[in-house]
């Protein structure tokens, strides 16, 4: 369980950042290389690679240089830290929704 929530607060902290959700929206729909990434966010080369190298020690994404040009960096997602941050979410939906039930069912009492 400390693993886990070690790797929410680690993925939670990657994904703070505007600019870091939208490269993970972008990868949602398959591996790009960093340059297309830069070009469309409109970043500067070093800024993605600052973005890039927090997503990728969280562990969101992972780099693959394709066997033509190992100077091409290609990135893609990983999943395991979304299903942790998805079960926390869950697990946090659950505990609310089991809390506003009581209280409702406190209040249809008192009537």
């Amino acid at each position: 369980m400390a693993f886990a929530n070690a790797q929410i607060d680690v993925t939670l902290s990657a994904l703070a950042d505007p600019n870091r959700r939208r490269v993970v929206d972008l990868l949602a729909h398959g591996p790009r290389a960093a340059g297309d990434l830069a070009r469309e966010l409109a970043l500067s080369p070093p800024a993605m690679s600052r973005h890039l190298r927090t997503l990728r020690q969280s562990g969101l994404v992972e780099e693959s240089h394709p066997t033509f040009d190992a100077r091409v960096r290609i990135y893609a997602l990983r999943p395991e830290p979304m299903v942790h941050l998805l079960r926390w979410l869950e697990d946090a939906e659950r505990l609310w929704s089991e809390q506003l039930a009581a209280f409702k069912a406190h209040l249809e009492k008192g009537e």
